[in-house]
């Protein structure tokens, strides 16, 4: 499986490929860094995996909701966000075809800023709105160029996984 990700913000492709038993492979490249190897991962509770890889155990702990979330191994943390390019390839071409676009809140948070003002123009991949989430702030994007319809949050807001914070036509 092939997958487009962002590790704090950077770039890279990651391909998994599921061994025997536990074991993954991997290919990670994000510019001029690469890692590659092969990894044991086992969920011991839910939202916790032991790792196993290059002769050292780790400790993860995941907050994933959608195609973004939260990992603490030790004490690094990662802000994480995942696509199969396949599938945005497909919101791509929906998009071209001029259809709506609703922003919606990947995970529970606070909203601590609007970047846009309702009837702006918008390019894809410009950031919306910044939601606080377990002491981190997400930068909620739109994935196709438009003008923008509606904005339903404003700072200060609590929203939940889901809810909707823009509407991009």
């Amino acid at each position: 499986m092939k997958l487009l990700v962002q590790i704090n913000g950077q770039a890279g492709e990651l391909l998994l490929e599921e061994g025997a038993g536990d074991a993954w492979r991997f290919e990670y490249t994000a510019g001029e860094r690469a890692a590659a190897g092969e990894a044991s991962v086992i969920e011991v509770e839910p939202g916790i995996y032991s790792v196993l890889w290059d002769g050292r155990s780790y400790e993860a702990k995941v907050l994933w909701d959608g195609g973004q979330g939260i990992v603490d191994v030790g004490p690094e943390h990662f802000v994480v966000e995942a696509a199969d390019p396949r599938e945005i390839d497909a919101r791509q071409a929906e998009g071209k075809r001029g259809s709506r676009q609703e922003l919606k809140a990947s995970m529970p948070g606070k909203v601590v800023r609007v970047l846009v003002e309702e009837q702006q123009e918008v390019a894809a991949g410009q950031g919306i709105v910044v939601v606080e989430a377990m002491k981190m702030q997400n930068e909620m994007r739109v994935a196709r160029a438009g003008r923008v319809t509606s904005i339903r949050v404003k700072s200060g807001d609590a929203v939940t996984a889901g809810e909707a914070l823009a509407v991009i036509e």
